[in-house]
């Protein structure tokens, strides 16, 4: 019984994998569209949403099987407890990523030296989204950790990005509503290196059975 619970568990990991791998695809599609200004690029980030949220569904499915039918003791529960939480902010993290490329779709949005800022914000929540599901998978509580410290980073970036639009729009004011969508991509970024926090949080809860963090809407 044991064993077959444990294969449950193995793919339990390997599912979150495949989810962080999605939304690490969906990030950096959609920055690639805003950099390059690809449309095309844009559309396939939006339609990655679809595939993430049906892997949502997916884990959910498992996590209750594994609830349900094999009666998990205290760490294991805390393991498919903290899984289900994750998904829900991984799944917002395709939301988004999503949400980024409509932007770039209706407004045809572009990047440009004026916001050098964005693409480095993309790679630092991709970052995280990566670290945070490796260290659900190794049950790394450093890796848990240096995630949540690099929220920081992210936030600077932010900042960054904000100077850069407001000096921006100080040079072409008639650009004023181009320069607020760059500033709503940016909260999206910022938004996604929280939900990445999050979910760092949350395996810090399956190692630890402590829980500090609250959800990000």
């Amino acid at each position: 019984m044991r064993n077959r619970f444990d294969e449950q568990l193995d793919l339990l990991n390997t599912e979150l994998i495949e989810m962080g791998a999605l939304c690490e695809r969906a990030i950096s599609t959609s920055i690639e569209a805003l950099l390059k200004g690809d449309l095309s690029l844009a559309e396939q980030a939006v339609r990655m949403d679809d595939v993430i949220d049906q892997k949502e569904r997916d884990i959910e499915s498992l996590c209750l099987k594994l609830l349900l039918q094999q009666q998990p003791v205290a760490r294991d529960l805390r393991l498919i407890s903290a899984a289900l939480k994750m998904i829900t902010d991984m799944e917002r993290i395709g939301d988004q990523a999503a949400d980024i490329a409509e932007i770039v779709l209706l407004a045809n949005v572009t990047a440009d030296d004026d916001t050098l800022h964005l693409g480095d914000m993309a790679r630092a929540t991709i970052k995280m989204v990566t670290d945070s599901i490796d260290a659900f998978v190794g049950r790394n509580l450093a890796l848990a950790c240096d995630v949540i410290a690099y929220d920081d980073v992210v936030d600077d970036l932010f900042n960054q990005v904000k100077s850069e639009l407001i000096h921006f729009i100080a040079k072409s004011p008639d650009k004023g509503e181009y320069a607020v969508d760059l500033m709503m991509i940016a909260k999206y970024f910022e938004r996604i290196g929280d939900h990445a926090v999050n979910v760092a949080e949350w395996v810090e809860f399956a190692i630890t059975g402590k829980h500090k963090g609250g959800n990000v809407l």
